[in-house]
């Protein structure tokens, strides 16, 4: 009887996340990331993405941008600094105004793709966080940016 529950435990702790797994990888529109003219990617209609460039009124997908002062390549630097200190996240692409980084998930590791865009002229970086695969996210991507925002705002050596 002991055996039986084991393996049928054994059964549900296997197949239920595999099944989850593969179901979010199969739903769900998929906006590549990347600069359109001048601008990060419009999020999908989809709930699993957020950007400093949606519409203010669209509650869903409106995050606010991160502000600076001093230099755009100050500010850079330090959220390049902030990002590779972040666990599972892999900085993917870092030119002089555009980074992008691969989020991992710690259980079973889907990522989601967080762009930069450093507006030099407004003292604005640009942010956009969205899952790559799936539908919903249960504000993963939200609560990123507002963690990466907290990180990038508080002083720390040489930042006053």
């Amino acid at each position: 009887m002991l055996r039986s529950l084991w393996v049928v435990g054994l059964a549900l702790g296997l197949l239920v996340p595999a099944g989850l797994w593969i179901a979010a990888r199969m739903v769900g529109p998929r906006t590549d990331p990347g600069i359109r003219a001048g601008r990060l990617a419009p999020c999908p209609a989809t709930p699993n993405c957020v950007s400093s460039q949606a519409d203010p009124a669209d509650t869903v997908h409106y995050v606010a941008p991160l502000r600076y002062t001093g230099s755009g390549p100050a500010a850079r630097a330090r959220l390049l600094e902030l990002l590779q200190g972040e666990p599972r996240v892999r900085v993917a692409e870092a030119g002089p105004e555009y980074i992008r980084a691969e989020f991992r998930s710690r259980w079973f590791g889907f990522v989601d793709d967080v762009e930069f865009l450093v507006d030099q002229s407004r003292r604005l970086i640009h942010v956009r966080s969205a899952s790559r695969l799936g539908y919903g996210d249960f504000g993963v991507n939200r609560r990123r940016i507002e963690h990466i925002r907290h990180r990038f705002s508080r002083p720390g050596p040489g930042r006053g």
